[in-house]
Parts: C-alpha cells; structure tokens; sequence
C-alpha cells in the first residue's frame, strides 16, 4: 500500500469515529422525540452537549487537518471521483467546524435539546410566551454560529446557515429559483379558485381507526421498498426521519382518527427518507460518499415518493381496494376517482405538513422570509406571531386562529435548524426534474405503479442519486441525471398535469 493509501485510510477512519459519535447522538435524539419521559429532558440536553462536544474535538483535531491537506496534494485518482469527492468534503467539514467553539456546540446542543421539549409544550397548550425564551436563545446561538463561520462579500448571515444544509446556495441564489415558481403557483391557484369543482373532502374526516392507519401506511411504506428488517416505525409530535447508519433506520408519523392524510402520507413523505437512507452506500459510512447530497435533495425523495407516486391515481389504482377492505366503513361505498379528488383538494390551510402540493411551496417560501429576518436581527422574536399572521394573511388570505397553527405548529427553529426550510422547496423542484427522468429511463411509471410495481423507481433511484452520496452538489446532480440545469418548469408542468383535469381547467 502506497504512503497515500495509508494516509487516505487513516482519513477515513478518523471520518467515521466522527460519524459515530453523531450516530449516537442521533439516537438520543430520536428517543427524545419518541419515547423518553419529559422529566429526563434536563439530563438529556446534557448527555447531547457532551456527545456534540466529543464528536467537534474530533472534527476539528489539528491532525486531521494537516492529513487533508497531506491529500489534498496527491493524486487521488479520478478527478472528481469518490476519494476526491471525500476529501474536499472533508475539508469543508472541517473549515466550518474548526470556525466553531466548542463551547459553543455544546451550547446550541443543550438549549436545543431543552427548547424541542418546551416547543411539544407549547404547541399543545397554543402558547407562544412560554416557548419565547428558549426561541430567543436559539436565535442568539444561531447568529453567533453565522458570525462565526462567515458569509463572504454580498452575502448575508442567513447564508452560512443555509450552506450546512444545501452546500453551495445561498440567500439571492434561492430568491432567484423561488421567484418564477411563487408567480407560477400564484397563477395556478387563482385558477383553481375560480374552478367550480368541489372536491369531496369529507371522506378524509371520516373515522379512520389509528391501528389500521398505522398497518395500512406500514404496508405501503414495506411496498414501496422501506425494509422494516433495517427500520421502523413510531409516534412524534412532529413527523421526521433519523438514519443511525448502516441498519438502522426509524421513521416517526403522528395519527388523528379523523384525518386520514396526516399519518398516511406522513409515512409516505418518511419512507422516501428512509429509502434513500437505506440506499447509501454502506461501505462509504462516514465519508462524503456515504451521505446525501443535500437536504434538498433528501427532500426530493421524501416528495416523489409522497406525492408524484402516493397522491397520483396509478398508485390508487393498486391500493384503493386494499384501502376499502382496511376501512370499510369510511372508504367501503365509495369509489377511487372520488378518493383521489379528495387527497388532492387545493386550498389554502394552515398547516404545512398537510398542504396540497400546490399551496405548499407558499408555506416555505413564507418560513424562509422569516427566518431570514430572525436571523439578520431584522425581526425579534418576540415579534414572531404577528410577522408570521401577517405574512399569512398576505400569502393565503387567512389567519391562523391560535399559534398552535400559526408560528408554533413546525418544530425546526426548537430545534435551531435555521436555514433547513428553503431545502422543502427545493426538494419539490428537483423531485420534478428526477421524475421526468426517471419516466423517460425506465418508464412509463404509470403503467408500473397501478400493477403494484415499484422496485424499478427505487433501484433507479439507489443508482442515480443515492449511491452517488456527495459526489457532486446538487444543482450539478440535477444535471448529470437529467441532462438538464436545474428549472421549476418540470414542477408547473406536473401540478398543471395533475390538477388541470382535476378543476377542469
């Protein structure tokens, strides 16, 4: 073995002892958010400060970067290929970590961790206040954060927080691909407005027993090619995906007996995680190779899964009759053309996990104006429930009744996941262009999906975009599957598909 080899192994270990102490942490995590008493919250925010701490001096190690730069200037083989690809992620792992204090990871870890609690309480009981002060030391610590890392000439705080979660964009970048696809919606929507078809929305308030929910939706999730031998499935207050790593892989919905597309597509949305989670590469653990690409590109999978496959007609086609025999008394007398009517009903609503793909990009686009201003100090939190009603006001036309459905109802800032939102809609975007792909290499999907056959969309998938881990970023991604730049034209062109016919537009 060559002095390089030896070096790039001793790199990728170093990599994946980061890599597990973050899996763990992300364990603790996940039994926050699922199973562990509220009482343990204090002495669990200080278990995850600990863990936070030991895997940044891992990160930041000054070893680790003089061995990048070691690589940096030999020959790794192909020129962006997978070890090229997984030192220059490494180094601008490290270039952001080692622009970070540990105290102040650890800190960000402990008062998120205590604010994620606060926020479950909150959210329940509609009050804001109590939930204000924690909002307001995530919003120091996440402007601290941006301070330190930096956001060059031009750019804006905002910038370095969005950088973690889809490398490469920043704030103009993102304006620049919202603003067509807000004027397309807009027109879209006005449209559907002015249609006089109803959709029979009552049929997804019927009652929908939890344990069948839960049954059904495991059922589509194992058919779509989620391996519960490597997952599973619990209760959160928030709908989210956690991948510990090769193996272990756990999906959270929440159930409303009276809402059947809460919990059905939540576990849908999950389940597209999962898959891609479940399709890394698992050799590649701990290295850029092993990861996403970017949570907009994550969010792609969850969306394609949900919504361009679990909303569409050809799925239902497949399962309508397996859903009228799981719920015969809601679904038994009822016929699919007025079920799929029903789940793709456009209107204006509060909450953003359960919004119709049409509207749904507005509620991101709305977070992002926000959480843009809490960051450049433009907007106090405390000043956040009225800035939130007045953008919704403006954008949907009404208001939230209480903040439970208003600023309360995501758990992200809790969470001090500022700068995540902008990816949901990107994920939208890059879903469109995939699936457009994906039809003209395998298809037609259609045929495929109402005969139950989904395997071929998910082995494409593992291939051109799950194994490919942080080749690439992902606008560059976007064209090495499709051929084509990155455009919100293919996403107009599918809600037009799908829901001229359904308004007779």
């Amino acid at each position: 073995m060559s002095g390089t080899d030896d070096r790039y192994a001793v790199l990728v270990e170093r990599l994946r002892k980061v890599a597990l102490l973050e899996s763990c942490g992300s364990v603790l995590g996940w039994d926050e958010q699922t199973y562990m008493p509220s009482g343990g919250a204090a002495h669990r925010a200080e278990q995850l400060a600990l863990l936070a701490g030991m895997a940044h001096q891992e990160a930041t190690e000054p070893e680790l970067g003089d061995l990048i730069g070691e690589l940096e200037g030999e020959e790794l083989g192909e020129p962006g290929g997978p070890r090229a690809a997984n030192v220059r992620e490494a180094r601008r792992a490290y270039n952001r970590a080692t622009c970070l204090p540990r105290r102040l990871v650890e800190e960000i870890s402990r008062v998120t961790t205590l604010s994620q609690q606060a926020w479950v309480a909150a959210r329940r009981e509609k009050d804001f206040p109590a939930f204000l002060p924690f909002l307001e030391q995530v919003v120091v610590l996440k402007r601290e954060e941006a301070a330190a890392i930096g956001f060059g000439d031009g750019g804006e705080p905002y910038d370095a927080l969005l950088d973690h979660y889809e490398p490469g964009a920043t704030s103009s970048w993102v304006d620049g691909v919202f603003s067509p696809l807000r004027a397309a919606t807009v027109e879209l929507l006005d449209a559907i407005r002015g249609s006089q078809v109803q959709p029979p929305v009552d049929i997804l308030t019927r009652s929908y027993p939890v344990d069948a929910q839960r049954e059904f939706g495991m059922a589509a999730s194992k058919r779509i090619g989620f391996s519960f031998e490597e997952g599973r499935l619990d209760v959160a207050a928030h709908p989210f995906c956690s991948g510990f790593g090769p193996g272990d892989c756990r999906l959270t919905t929440r159930y409303d007996e009276h809402h059947f597309p809460g919990a059905f597509f939540g576990t849908m949305h999950e389940s597209g995680h999962g898959i891609y989670e479940q399709g890394l590469d698992r050799q590649a653990f701990g290295t850029a190779m092993g990861v996403s690409c970017s949570l907009g590109i994550h969010e792609s999978q969850s969306r394609m899964w949900e919504n361009f496959v679990g909303r569409g007609d050809p799925f239902w086609i497949h399962l309508f009759s397996e859903a009228q025999a799981t719920f015969p008394e809601a679904l038994g007398q009822e016929t699919r053309e007025r079920f799929v009517a029903a789940i793709n009903d456009v209107r204006p609503s509060m909450i953003r996990v359960e919004a119709d793909e049409v509207t749904y990009n507005l509620h991101i686009m709305l977070r992002f104006e926000l959480e843009r201003a809490l960051v450049d100090g433009s907007l106090d939190p405390a000043d956040v429930p009225g800035a939130w009603n007045d953008a919704f006001t403006r954008d949907f036309g009404i208001t939230p009744a209480d903040d439970s459905e208003g600023c309360l109802q995501d758990i992200h800032w809790s969470a001090g996941l500022l700068g995540y939102f902008p990816t949901y809609a990107l994920g939208n975007i890059y879903a469109a262009q995939f699936f457009v792909a994906a039809d003209r290499a395998i298809g037609p999907l259609s045929e495929q999906f109402a005969e139950g056959e989904f395997g071929s969309l998910k082995e494409w998938l593992n291939r051109e975009i799950h194994q490919r881990g942080r080749q690439c970023r992902a606008d560059e991604l976007v064209e090495v599957v499709t051929g084509d730049g990155l455009s919100h034209e293919p996403l107009v062109a599918h809600l037009r598909g799908r829901f001229g016919p359904l308004y007779d537009l």
